[in-house]
């Protein structure tokens, strides 16, 4: 379209008013007419000239009066250009693409580019790509981003000028089919804001809480008379690590120690990976046990109040996942460091007793008990389920165990309950049973999980308002929150191996049915890979107790038996494994003829630890669309530390994770770069 230019506004009615006047004067004449005619022939012969003479001066006019605001604007435009050039602040004008096209001075100091360079923006600054730039798809017409540039933070703006709506907003000239804008770009130097705010947020407070993980049993490891000396020693290593760092310590009680120091100093610890969890390790005066210690810390909060409460939650995390580790709580996430050793079993009973009166005493005064555990349940949650159904039949309560999808490896057992005149037709149930059926005085009970995303019925959680928890699995940043009773031990065994110890703390004429007992043995059977995983005294007590119920070793292992298909997937997957840097075992299970591949895949990952050098085996099976990872190791390697990069969770020993996108190969891919990753951060011994 041809563009054209006219006048209009206040500047185009002052050049039409002469003409304005000669028709009033029209009008003045016809009255004139009525008086005298000749009169008003005079008139008339004038009123002629007078337009005649008004439209020439008009249309020889209009050209330069045009002109001549033309050049004003062009003069007044190149005042404002050169104002804009020693401005200052860095100033850029950008065409729709992002090429550079006009720079100002202050610009090309920054830069240290000459005048007239015309590359992208995204060559200098990175950080400001075409997809982020004002006027471009799903995005705003003023755009602000922060860039970093050689040793500088600048705030940059980016504005949309549109060249359509300036020539509409003038006053003076009317433009036609101008389209397209520009992008202006200001850069404001926060440098110096930057250095200033980083420097406040370094002398803020940090709060940790430090607790000895087992100093009644590394003080039962020593002589009686040496026992003040090494609680000196251990005093002395804290005090002295945290006196580094510019820091208070003070001790609370006997094991636990409250630390205040600088965020700066919090920071030096995050980036020697709490180092002090190894040298309380060398405290050694002739103990058979190392001392180790369990660190909570809380950065960044609102408030002091907020740091500690944040430190609080931290520690209890540290502990629940096994002790032997630091977790950083700040709002928006939690850092987990350490966590290699094995927790050392507690041999006293005292907290399952106590957890088991305070489950008997929830129970008593609900109507209902619904249990469940994780998605896609194993042996160990559905035995553990058993249990507390046990609990509730003892204490005459209706009871319900949501399951939705059975495996092949728990149709036997499922199979023992249904259609059996002991069992109510409704002991098992699916999740939509569930829901449309709990009323609001049931407690929910949720065993060998505590990831409210993977339990059988997340939606369960929110209509039950007394939940218990029963968990062996270490904690991770997901958990029920808001739970009455929760009892978390990392150091069990199996979710099977809780319940058994409960079931003998609420009530003494409580006894299971065999098929019961039989069930909750599977479990410890299952997740303790036939008594060699994670087994400690309490263990056997449990499968000790479970015994004198009636479990018989004979039928368990007939329940468990492999069939053909299965036995072949598993030796498809340990045959064809990838050892990868030499320590290492990667491998795909197909299981396409087996009901379970996901418990093959365990397995079979249990198989490859067989293999001497390898330190740790990972299986990967795709069922039902989604990628399930089972990793094992057996001391050397923390495979819970592992799958948690990968946003699953577990063990120390045994752990997984889910993958609900890509292939079995991207999967692979994935493992190796947090294995390299790992490696390169020290997670992970090279050799």
């Amino acid at each position: 379209m041809k563009n054209t230019v006219k006048l209009k506004g206040r500047m185009k009615s002052y050049l039409q008013s002469s003409l304005y006047l000669g028709f009033l004067l029209a009008v003045v004449d016809i009255l004139v007419y009525m008086l005298d005619y000749r009169a008003g022939l005079a008139i008339t012969a004038y009123l002629i000239f007078y337009i005649a003479i008004v439209l020439a001066m008009m249309l020889y006019n209009k050209p330069i009066i045009i002109n001549e605001l033309i050049s004003f604007a062009t003069q007044y435009g190149q005042i404002q250009r050169r104002l804009l050039r020693d401005l200052e602040l860095p100033h850029a004008l950008l065409d729709d693409t992002g090429k550079i096209i006009w720079t100002n001075i202050a610009f090309e100091k920054l830069t240290h580019q000459e005048k007239g360079f015309r590359k992208s923006v995204t060559a200098l600054f990175s950080s400001i790509t075409k997809d982020k730039l004002p006027g471009q798809e799903d995005t705003e017409d003023e755009v602000e981003c922060r860039v970093e540039y050689e040793n500088g933070t600048y705030l940059a703006k980016l504005k949309k000028i549109s060249l359509k709506e300036m020539a509409e907003n003038s006053d003076i000239i009317e433009a036609k089919g101008y389209d397209g804008y520009l992008i202006a770009l200001y850069l404001f130097d926060e440098t110096a804001l930057r250095i200033a705010l980083k420097e406040v947020d370094d002398q803020s407070l940090a709060v940790a809480l430090i607790y000895l993980d087992n100093y009644e049993e590394a003080l039962e490891s020593v002589e009686e008379v040496r026992r003040s000396l090494l609680i000196a020693l251990i005093d002395r290593k804290v005090n002295k690590y945290i006196a580094a760092l510019d820091g208070i310590c003070k001790k609370l009680e006997k094991d636990k120690y409250l630390v205040i120091m600088r965020k700066e100093a919090a920071t030096h610890l995050q980036e020697n990976r709490f180092d002090l969890l190894e040298d309380v390790k060398t405290v050694n005066i002739g103990n058979e046990m190392a001392v180790t210690i369990s660190i909570g810390m809380g950065l960044s909060g609102l408030s002091y109040a907020q740091n500690y409460e944040f430190a609080r939650n931290a520690i209890d995390i540290a502990l629940g996942r096994g002790g032997d580790q630091a977790v950083v709580k700040v709002p928006e996430n939690v850092i987990y460091y350490g966590g290699k050793s094995q927790q050392i079993e507690k041999s006293t009973r005292v907290k399952a007793r106590v957890k088991a009166h305070a489950l008997r005493e929830i129970i008593s005064v609900k109507d209902e008990v619904y249990v469940m555990g994780h998605r896609i349940g194993d042996v160990d949650s559905f035995g553990a389920s058993i249990g507390i159904y046990r609990i509730a039949q003892a204490l005459n309560k209706k009871a319900h165990i949501v399951l939705n999808d059975v495996t092949s490896s728990m149709q036997p057992m499922v199979e023992m309950f249904r259609d059996k005149e002991e069992y109510a037709e409704d002991m098992i149930v699916g999740s939509q049973f569930a829901l449309e059926t709990v009323g609001n005085n049931a407690v929910l009970v949720v065993v060998d999980v505590n990831k409210p995303s993977i339990t059988e019925c997340p939606e369960l959680l929110k209509r039950c308002k007394s939940i218990v928890v029963l968990d062996h699995h270490r904690q991770g940043t997901e958990i029920i929150e808001n739970a009455t009773l929760s009892y978390i031990e990392a150091y069990a065994s199996s979710a099977c191996e809780m319940v058994s110890e409960i079931l003998q703390y609420i009530s003494d004429d409580l006894r299971l049915r065999p098929e019961e007992a039989d069930c909750m043995y599977s479990g410890i059977m299952i997740d303790t890979n036939n008594f060699m995983t994670k087994t400690g005294v309490r263990t056997f007590e449990a499968a000790a107790y479970l015994r004198r119920n009636g479990a018989d070793v004979t039928r368990v292992r007939k329940l468990f038996r492999d069939n053909a298909a299965e036995y072949k997937a598993k030796a498809d997957a340990v045959s064809q494994a990838e050892i990868y840097r030499q320590y290492y075992a990667i491998s795909i299970c197909t299981g396409e003829d087996v009901t379970s591949p996901t418990v093959v895949g365990a397995q079979a990952a249990n198989e490859l630890l067989n293999i001497k050098g390898i330190r740790a085996s990972f299986i990967l099976t795709r069922y039902n669309g989604i990628i399930y990872i089972s990793a094992r190791s057996i001391d050397e390697v923390n495979v819970q530390v592992i799958m948690e990069r990968m946003g699953g969770g577990g063990h120390l020993n045994v752990a997984g994770a889910q993958l609900e996108n890509g292939t079995l190969e991207e999967g692979i891919e994935s493992i190796k770069r947090t294995l390299d990753a790992m490696i390169e951060e020290g997670e992970l011994d090279a050799d």
